[in-house]
């Protein structure tokens, strides 16, 4: 028998220390992140996520302990961890920014855009607004009405649980949209392998079929050069959207009883 001082102890899972980092806050804290900034194609996402922090204990926080920076995690379980995150979280709102407009407007007046719509659509209480890596100017939340300094988080979806929910968001809304778009495009372009980036392979599709609108044409891609412009048509989208989510639900219940 092993003795008790050499046993191995269980590794502790990073949510737990993420949520003890906003729980130090306050009981609303709200986190924005992004997804799809350095990709060739796609819209990009900003995904923004209010914790109830008081509400998370026991089962409903070890549901969110492995929380981490999404580019770590696998497909598998960054779809797991989605799910808990809308079930559990108090809010959720995502933004999208299509790629014509990041080739008008440019891309950071595009992402700072993009989460601040992301936060403003909020409608549950808030008392702290955590931001990965970019500093927002103060903004009035109109589920609250009230103005907020936002917090720039250097490295943020790897110290928040609100951050980190909000890049998991994200960056599973985006993979979903990017595998649609692939559908939508009969394939030619392969989104769905590489989600828009600068693959070889992306690369190799470009030279096959050439650009379409899903392109970012002001971006100086290698790839770009000599391809030819494919004309598809271009459909309408949704910019923003709120998702009411389980844990929105029951705090609105709680609330009211």
């Amino acid at each position: 028998m092993t003795p008790p001082a050499l046993r191995s102890r269980p590794k502790p899972r990073p949510g737990r220390r993420l949520l003890n980092h906003d729980r130090k806050l306050g009981r609303y804290v709200a986190g924005v992140d992004e997804a799809g900034r350095g990709s060739l194609a796609g819209p990009l996402v900003a995904a923004a996520v209010v914790l109830d922090l008081e509400r998370l204990t026991g089962p409903e926080a070890a549901a969110l302990g492995q929380l981490d920076d999404s580019k770590k995690l696998s497909p598998e379980l960054r779809d797991k961890l989605y799910r808990v995150v809308l079930a559990r979280a108090r809010d959720i709102s995502v933004a999208l920014v299509p790629s014509v407009t990041i080739d008008r407007r440019g891309l950071h007046k595009s992402n700072i855009a993009a989460m601040r719509r992301a936060l403003v659509a909020l409608e549950s209480p808030i008392d702290h607004v955590l931001v990965d890596g970019f500093q927002l100017a103060p903004l009035e939340l109109l589920g609250c009405g009230t103005r907020f300094e936002c917090k720039r988080v250097i490295k943020g979806d790897q110290k928040s649980a609100a951050i980190a929910a909000g890049a998991i968001v994200a960056k599973v809304t985006r993979d979903r949209l990017m595998a649609r778009l692939d559908e939508e495009t009969d394939l030619r372009w392969a989104f769905t392998e590489h989600h828009g980036y600068a693959t070889e392979l992306h690369a190799e599709r470009i030279a096959l079929h050439g650009t379409c609108h899903h392109h970012r044409m002001s971006y100086e891609a290698q790839s770009y050069e000599g391809a030819a412009v494919c004309a598809l048509p271009a459909p309408g989208s949704r910019t923003t959207f709120h998702l009411r989510t389980l844990g929105a639900a029951q705090g609105a219940a709680a609330s009211s009883a």
